[in-house]
């Protein structure tokens, strides 16, 4: 209904999410990018086993086409709003890290297989895809939002020089 005369109609405008929201939001869209790769690593992995691998090699090797389905969905949907720092750069930076939280993964293997004695193919679940995955993950999310995929910086207004005396 049109306001009347000579009273301002309100504001259409919603307020943009306050920084809680965003991260929220952030959050959620890499945990279902990553349940993604979560799945498709799992796949890998057990596939990897039965066909013989050892575990710690299952766990390297499932990781790379789950690193590619996880770079696809952060770039493309949970970081689409970040800058663009170059695919090369970022792509780089993606794997490096992917790669250092693989190791953290692989090391729950080896944990569980030299230090504690299990050696079962669900001590390796869990210890690679519940442990080592939960570990990766909190590393991922902070590695990825502070390194790989850049905030957008404010543009910030020119200095004007001069001025009253």
């Amino acid at each position: 209904m049109p306001s009347p005369v000579g009273t301002p109609a309100e504001p259409t405008v919603e307020a943009p999410p306050g920084r809680v929201a965003r991260i929220r939001s952030e959050v959620t869209q890499f945990l279902v990018a990553g349940g993604l790769a979560y799945a498709v690593d799992v796949l890998v992995f057990n596939l990897g086993l039965s066909l013989g691998m050892g575990g710690v090699a299952a766990k390297i090797v499932s990781s790379i086409p789950a690193t590619i389905v996880a770079y696809v969905g952060n770039r493309y949907w949970t970081y689409r709003h970040r800058d663009r720092t170059g695919v090369g750069r970022e792509y780089t930076l993606f794997f490096v890290f992917s790669a250092i939280a693989a190791g953290i993964q692989a090391s729950s293997v080896f944990v569980s297989h030299t230090l504690m004695g299990y050696e079962s193919k669900l001590a390796d679940n869990i210890s690679a895809n519940i442990v080592g995955m939960a570990l990766g993950t909190l590393f991922r999310f902070w590695a990825f939002r502070t390194w790989v995929f850049k905030h957008k910086r404010p543009a910030v207004a020119p200095v004007v020089e001069g001025g009253m005396s």
